[in-house]
């Protein structure tokens, strides 16, 4: 069995249709010309703006003309996450997908249900002349997820209709009404390298198979942060065994909690075991802190048989470790008004050498953009007192719940009638678009839904079958439930 097997069809087939698509952010080009491609073949006016956002329009079914405008909004881009072994090209090969139970996942890579089955879902509402609607308008933005930049972009007036249904939520239950904002910090260490003495041992250490996920979604549960760990491990190396570093990686997205860092470590032969034993002893206490969080953490430390001939400066070397260890990652603070909503965080999510810069990027979050502004504060001091030059780019504040609204209302009461329950209506800690296309189309009243996705932005990211099924049910009635324009 294959997804194109799985009900509804109709949106599993447009799903696997897009994971056939390259999609990775900035690299959307591929997949808007098919979805340009796809609206034509389906007789639906589809255009891109002048940035690069799709839009699709379909008009009224008989009898809904008066309909208030839906615009339902989802990202074409996905994050580009793979484990260590896959050698998948995201800028070429599809998604490979495998059903493992109730939950579809794919083969050692992200899966791009973030936001593949948003788009999908606004491809099957379009496709379908069974859902009855009013008019509708789609908006499928490019490079959600490293800097929402087709939201920030789109114009005002583009678009004519008057609610917006996000899909891009990742719990069926959930009914969305707020979301965190954010900021980038960028710090840069320049270093110059020195050639590496005679009689020196080189090794790679690698720290991997760490759970990571999403940034705002998985910071509350406190998962190692494989940038921290190599930092601690390799420091007292640097200070103790004479250690020195001849190139390190760690993570590879803004907003994904990195799982994976690597390091080529040089020492004395004098002092190869003792720097070994310290790494070893290191990982294992930390192996019991985080024994629940991330249960398949695991340490390499390799001998390599060719020594580099070339090694970072160990007193710049020496700071980016120690701003490393001293920057904050994880949870800042917790709402006191939304249980279990976390309010502040930030994730170190980026450290890399390359070409004579050692590259230090973290992500914060937060609800209040004071409480960010002192958080980039907090971290400015920190990078600069270590020698870096630090800036910070792609801010944007949050979207602030409007409880009560009638969409909200709308939305609830038809879940509640559908499946015996209400929804749970609450704010994210992770970063929608509503935050940005709000400012521009103030009059909007907006709500974000999906399908239950778990571990986006990490190799495990999954989706569970029947939560499509309903997902995509609730849509349908929620669009026929649309009251009429006033």
């Amino acid at each position: 069995m294959t997804i194109k097997d799985l009900q509804p069809a109709i949106v599993w087939n447009n799903f696997y249709l897009l994971t056939r698509q390259p999609r990775p952010s900035k690299h959307e080009e591929k997949v808007r010309e098919f979805l340009l491609k796809w609206g034509k073949e389906k007789g639906i006016e589809t255009f891109t703006d002048e940035t690069g956002n799709v839009i699709m329009r379909a008009p009224a079914t008989p009898g809904y003309e008066n309909r208030k405008g839906v615009i339902l909004q989802a990202h074409m881009d996905m994050v580009p996450q793979k484990v260590a072994s896959s050698s998948h090209d995201f800028l070429t090969d599809p998604i490979e997908t495998e059903i493992d139970g109730e939950w579809v996942k794919a083969k050692g890579t992200t899966l791009g249900a973030d936001d593949g089955l948003g788009v999908a879902f606004a491809m099957s509402v379009l496709e379908d002349k069974s859902v009855k609607h009013g008019p509708i308008e789609v908006l499928l933005t490019y490079d959600e997820e490293t800097g929402m930049t087709g939201a920030e972009n789109l114009k005002p007036g583009v678009l004519k209709g008057d609610l917006l249904i996000n899909v891009d939520s990742e719990d069926e239950d959930e009914l969305c009404i707020g979301c965190a904002g954010g900021l980038d910090a960028v710090a840069d260490f320049k270093y110059g390298t020195k050639a590496v003495p005679a009689g020196h041992k080189a090794f790679k250490v690698v720290v991997k198979g760490l759970q990571g996920g999403h940034s705002g979604m998985d910071i509350s549960l406190y998962r190692a942060n494989a940038n921290k760990i190599m930092a601690y491990a390799l420091l007292p190396i640097l200070e103790k065994c004479d250690g020195k570093v001849a190139a390190i990686s760690g993570g590879s997205l803004r907003n994904a909690i990195p799982f994976e860092a690597e390091a080529t470590v040089l020492v004395p032969e004098s002092k190869a075991v003792a720097a070994v034993r310290s790494i070893r002893n290191y990982f294992r206490n930390t192996v019991s802190v985080y024994k629940e969080s991330d249960p398949s953490m695991l340490l390499n430390v390799e001998p390599l048989k060719k020594v580099p001939s070339r090694h970072i400066d160990t007193e710049v070397m020496s700071n980016v470790l120690k701003a490393v260890i001293a920057c904050p990652s994880g949870v800042i603070r917790m709402s006191r008004s939304m249980e279990g909503l976390t309010e502040t965080s930030i994730n170190l999510a980026i450290v890399r050498a390359e070409r004579g810069h050692v590259k230090v990027v973290s992500l914060m979050r937060s609800a209040i953009d004071f409480s960010k502004a002192e958080l980039a504060e907090r971290v400015r001091i920190i990078f600069e007192m270590a020698g870096a030059r630090i800036k910070f780019v792609g801010g944007y504040s949050g979207w602030i719940p409007k409880p009560g609204t009638p969409l909200i209302s709308l939305l609830d009461s038809t879940h509640r009638k559908m499946f015996g329950r209400g929804m749970n209506v609450l704010a994210t800690h992770g970063g929608l678009e509503c935050a940005l296309l709000g400012a521009k189309y103030p009059h909007w009243e907006m709500v974000s839904i999906g399908p239950t996705i778990k571990y986006p932005h990490s190799p495990d990211e999954r989706t569970h079958i029947p939560s499509v099924k309903n997902s995509w049910e609730f849509l349908k009635a929620v669009l026929e439930a649309i009251p009429e324009a006033r």
